[in-house]
């Protein structure tokens, strides 16, 4: 979301900028721990489709993995 800067006063700036910086550093945390959880997602995923009655549940949960370290890097 981008915010119209002819619209803010002059001196609400600094408030915009902090609150600017802020939503990116939470917004880079949100895909760090969303690429983290599917690689671990990936990783007990392909250690259970290696035992024949874990692939009912490994295989879903590599997938799921997958979409989401393919979501955090998009």
């Amino acid at each position: 979301m981008t915010i119209n800067m002819k619209k803010i006063p002059w001196f609400l700036w600094p408030f915009v900028a902090i609150w600017n910086l802020v939503a990116y550093i939470v917004g880079l945390t949100g895909r760090l721990v969303a690429i983290i959880l599917g690689l671990v997602f990936m990783l007990v995923g392909v250690i259970l489709t290696i035992t024949v009655v874990g692939a009912i549940l490994g295989i879903p949960l590599a997938i799921l993995g997958l979409l989401l370290v393919v979501r955090g890097l998009w």
